[in-house]
C-alpha cells in the first residue's frame, strides 16, 4: 500500500483514483463497508482505490477540549486498511492553518487539481473544510461540474442503532466487548511496549506484563479475558488482563494495564505486545488480603481457561482477531 503523509504537498499522486474521506477512527464495520465499495468499484474502473483520511483528528486542533480519544494508532489504521486491500492512504496533516480550508478549496485544489479524482463514496453525515460546510451535497455538485461521480453510502446498523465511533468509544470504556466486537468486526485490541514493573505479581505466584500503552482509549477498570501477541514470538498467548488501580495492594495509584500470560515464563520486557480484549470478567475491587486477591486471580485464570475452550482464536480477512464468542 503507498502511504502518502503529505498529499497537499506531493506530486506523485493515485491519479484517476477512487476514494473516500473521512477520518476513520476505529475501523468499524460501517468504515470497512465504505472502504469495501471503494475497492470493489476501483477494480471495475481498472483505477487505484484510495482512502483520504486527517491527522491528528480535526478536533483536537479546532476544539481540544472536546476531542475524543482514539480508538486506533494511524499505524494501527494503516496496517487494517493494507490488510483490506486498499492502493493508497493519503494522510492529510490537519494543522490550524489547513483548518481554514474552505470545503470549495479542498475540492478544486486537491479532489480535483491534484488527485484528479474519479469516483468518491463518503458516509452520508460526513462533513468537511471550514465550518463543515462541505457534504455530500456540496460533492455532487462538484462532481456534476467536473465530472467525477459521488455516492453516499448509508449508514450501517445494528439492531437498528447506528454504528459509530462515538458508540464504539462508549461500549470501550464500558468493558462491553461483546457489543465492540459486533461493531468492529474484529476483537478490539491495544498496542503497546512492555514495560519494567515493581514484579509483585511474581511475588503472588501470577507474574504478569505491565503494557504501556501506545492507544490513546482502552477498556473500562476491570478483569478480561485477553489474548497478547508478542512481536518477538509473532504468535498469540491465552491471557488475563486487568486495568485498574490495584486498590488491594496500594493507594492512589495511577491506572496500569498488566497481563498475566497463561503457561508462560519468558522475558518480553521492552518488546512489543497487542492485547486482544475478549470478556470482561469482572469489574475492580478491593480485597481484604494479598492472599483473597490471589484466590481470586485463581478463579479469573480458570474461566478464561473455559472462555478459550469455547472459543479458540481465530483470525478475519482483515488479518486481526475476529471473536465468536
Amino acid at each position: 500500500m503507498l502511504i502518502l503523509q503529505d498529499p497537499l504537498r506531493q506530486t506523485d499522486l493515485p491519479r484517476g483514483c477512487v476514494a473516500t474521506i473521512g477520518n476513520f477512527d476505529g475501523m468499524h464495520i460501517g468504515h470497512q463497508a465504505i472502504v469495501r465499495g471503494v475497492i470493489r468499484r476501483a477494480e471495475e474502473l481498472k483505477q487505484p482505490s484510495a482512502v483520504i483520511t486527517f491527522h491528528p483528528h480535526p478536533i483536537s486542533v479546532v476544539a481540544p477540549d472536546r476531542a475524543p480519544k482514539q480508538i486506533l494508532t494511524l499505524a494501527q489504521k494503516e496496517e487494517i486498511l493494507r490488510n483490506m486491500g486498499v492502493e493508497a492512504l493519503l494522510v492529510v496533516p490537519f494543522t490550524h492553518e489547513f483548518s481554514h480550508w474552505t470545503a470549495d478549496r479542498f475540492i478544486d485544489e486537491f479532489l480535483v487539481s491534484a488527485l484528479r479524482v474519479s469516483e468518491i463514496r463518503i458516509g452520508r453525515d460526513f462533513a468537511f473544510g471550514a465550518g463543515r460546510q462541505g457534504n455530500l451535497g456540496k460533492l455532487q455538485s462538484a462532481g456534476a461540474r467536473h465530472g467525477f461521480r459521488v455516492e453516499g453510502v448509508d449508514d450501517v446498523t445494528i439492531r437498528g442503532i447506528r454504528v459509530s465511533s462515538s458508540l464504539v468509544r462508549d461500549a470501550i470504556l464500558k468493558g462491553a466487548m461483546r457489543a465492540v466486537t459486533l461493531a468492529l468486526g474484529r476483537t478490539h485490541f491495544i498496542d503497546g511496549r512492555v514495560a519494567t514493573g515493581r514484579r509483585l505479581g511474581r511475588k503472588l505466584g501470577v507474574p504478569t506484563v505491565n503494557v504501556d500503552p501506545f492507544n490513546e482509549l482502552y477498556p473500562g477498570r476491570g478483569v478480561y479475558v485477553s489474548t497478547s501477541r508478542f512481536e518477538s514470538f509473532n504468535r498469540s498467548f491465552e491471557s488475563v488482563t486487568n486495568i485498574g488501580v490495584r486498590p488491594t495492594l496500594y493507594e492512589n495509584y495511577g491506572i496500569t494495564i498488566e497481563s498475566h500470560i497463561l503457561d508462560f515464563d519468558s522475558d518480553v520486557y521492552d518488546d512489543t505486545v497487542r492485547v486482544y480484549f475478549h470478556q470482561l470478567l469482572r469489574r475492580e475491587r478491593q480485597f481484604r488480603s494479598a492472599l483473597e486477591l490471589t484466590g481470586q486471580i485463581a478463579v479469573d485464570v480458570e474461566r478464561s481457561r473455559r472462555y478459550f475452550a469455547r472459543h479458540p482464536i481465530r483470525f478475519n480477512e482483515i488479518g486481526v482477531q475476529a471473536d465468536s464468542g
